[in-house]
């Protein structure tokens, strides 16, 4: 697994090894943050089940100006902090030990430009923060990875990839 454009173009991230982990495929990632192009310049983003940080650091190598992970698996942790200081993004990222519902449910309202958000396939937890982000809109623009079966709140602008899909939420 690599970053597929900017800055860090070609560098390759650490994956920790565990089956739960799914990190999100290049092809995905590349046709998502191609979408998001303008709207990564300067934008302050939060990558919510992180993982690996494929997503926040493809967002930084694209000219984001800084980047929030929540992540609570240990393995996970490894990984995504072995990445971020592989590509030199300490200064431009905190990591949250913590479960990402109860941090998606206590932010403020316009907290961030841009949140990511990919929690095992199929899971509640997707419903859970995409609710709550249309109380309180957390973030401009609410990307929501998901399988392609998932059927998730109206509203948003889905994108399929095979067995993937991506939903964009954005304010109006």
């Amino acid at each position: 697994m690599r970053i597929v454009r900017g800055k860090h173009r070609d560098r390759l991230l650490t994956s920790p090894n565990d089956f739960r982990v799914r990190p999100t495929a290049e092809h995905v990632r590349a046709a998502v943050l191609d979408l998001l192009k303008p709207d990564l310049a300067d934008a302050s983003v939060l990558d919510l089940f992180a993982g690996t940080g494929a997503l926040g650091l493809e967002a930084l190598s694209r000219g984001s100006k800084r980047c929030d992970f929540v992540e609570t698996r240990p393995a996970s942790l490894h990984a995504l902090k072995a990445n971020i200081a592989a590509l030199g993004e300490i200064k431009r990222t905190r990591v949250f030990k913590k479960d990402a519902l109860p941090f998606a449910a206590a932010l403020r309202e316009g907290a961030y430009d841009i949140a990511f958000v990919d929690p095992p396939y199929e899971s509640r937890m997707l419903d859970r923060v995409i609710e709550g982000w249309m109380v309180r809109r957390f973030a401009r623009i609410l990307v929501a990875e998901h399988a392609a079966t998932h059927e998730l709140p109206k509203g948003g602008s889905k994108h399929l990839y095979e067995e993937t899909a991506v939903t964009i939420y954005r304010l109006v």
